[in-house]
């Protein structure tokens, strides 16, 4: 690599970088609880938990859960029903003044066997919810949320460009060494380089989901505009269909499972609300294996009749973005791989520390290239320099 080039490089790692480290550093330390959100919610006492009964217990029909949920509630109406993921017993109706997206929700959990409702949790308070928001969107809205995939994007960037860099840096030393009896400068560049490289799939395949998450707005106002607008041309210029003319719950859940079996339902979207349309209940079912258990199957049942109105499968762009949801928290693997995840999280927050710190420090102790040389020397060459004390 010629010196131009190094030195092209290593401004375009060193400001990629250092512009996003601040807040990779803040998505690093909120993520790491957000790993651990079922168990911290254990713990806080913030999980509900269905009484235990005999496994064979019958399930009630859905209509009586949600009738019970908006019981609590009689000035709203149902926006979602989602089962609990990890148990089936619990399902969690949320509840706002109207079908429009709002941030003035309530929930209810209710138990799928006796409709008895056993909590109306908080979502939207506590420590979990502002680690999450920081997480998210800085709460910010959707302009948080772009800008923290921008964030991210320069994450890649300075991964990518921190390869390119690596690979003159270690012509001098050996994979992994740390030059310990050198000055403490040289030992965090050794270590910065080392943690670097050894977490790079594991930081790009996050900080690329990530990113990818931040679009999923924007992605499935394109997907209804572009895909689903087709499937409502026949009930165009319709309003909303009014509560009291909606068909059973239950009856339209059983033609969703019936036109799609061998699923399982991940949440129930009203009529009015972002996920749906204005005249269906649009059930969004998911696979029983580990790949198809994250995948998501829209079926539009008509909120007057119960009818399949359509089936549409998932676009490409929805997939990727359904796919890498479990890849950035590592919830796919149970225990161990929540742990990995956590371990390399923790080793990206020292990474992203450790340039910080190469950063500050160059620029504290920058002085004239000939400063210290005698005057009958030459100045060094620009890449010996630069490979030196590469950032």
């Amino acid at each position: 690599m010629s010196p131009r080039s190094l030195r092209a490089w290593s401004w375009v790692h060193t400001w990629s970088g250092l512009i996003s480290t601040i807040f990779l550093l803040l998505l690093c330390i909120t993520g790491l609880p957000l790993i651990f959100h079922h168990e911290i919610g254990h713990l806080l006492g913030t999980e509900v938990e269905a009484p235990a009964m005999a496994e064979d217990t019958p399930k009630t029909s859905v209509d009586r859960m949600m009738a019970a949920a908006n019981a609590r509630h009689p000035d709203r109406i149902v926006q979602y029903a989602i089962p609990d993921e990890d148990d089936d017993n619990i399902w969690f109706f949320t509840l706002t003044p109207t079908p429009a997206p709002t941030e003035d929700f309530r929930s209810v959990a209710v138990d799928a066997r006796t409709a008895d409702v056993l909590a109306q949790p908080r979502f939207d308070e506590g420590f979990m919810w502002v680690m999450l928001k920081l997480h998210v969107d800085l709460f910010a809205g959707l302009a948080g949320k772009l800008f923290l995939g921008f964030m991210g994007l320069l994450m890649l960037v300075a991964i990518v460009s921190g390869v390119v860099l690596y690979a003159p840096f270690m012509r001098r030393l050996r994979f992994g060494e740390v030059r310990r009896q050198r000055s403490t400068h040289l030992k965090w560049l050794d270590l910065h380089n080392l943690l670097g490289v050894v977490t790079l799939v594991w930081a790009f395949v996050v900080g690329g989901t990530g990113m990818i998450n931040t679009w999923a707005d924007l992605l499935i106002k394109y997907w209804q505009t572009s895909e689903v607008s087709t499937l409502l041309a026949p009930y165009q210029g319709q309003p909303v269909t009014p509560v009291a003319e909606r068909a059973s719950l239950q009856r339209a859940y059983d033609a969703a499972r019936e036109h799609v079996p061998g699923t399982t339902l991940s949440f129930v979207a009203f009529p009015g609300t972002a996920f749906s349309s204005p005249h269906h209940f649009t059930f969004f079912l998911r696979g029983n294996t580990p790949l198809t258990a994250r995948l998501l199957k829209p079926v539009l049942v008509d909120a007057r009749t119960a009818e399949v109105t359509a089936a549409p499968s998932m676009p490409w762009y929805l997939t990727a973005l359904l796919v890498s949801q479990p890849l950035h928290f590592g919830d796919y693997g149970g225990r161990p791989m929540q742990i990995l995840w956590a371990l390399l999280d923790i080793v990206t927050i020292v990474v992203l520390g450790s340039g910080l710190y190469l950063w500050f420090e160059r620029r504290r102790v920058r002085r004239p290239a000939t400063a210290d040389l005698p005057a009958d020397s030459e100045p060094r060459p620009a890449l010996a320099r630069s490979t030196e004390a590469m950032p």
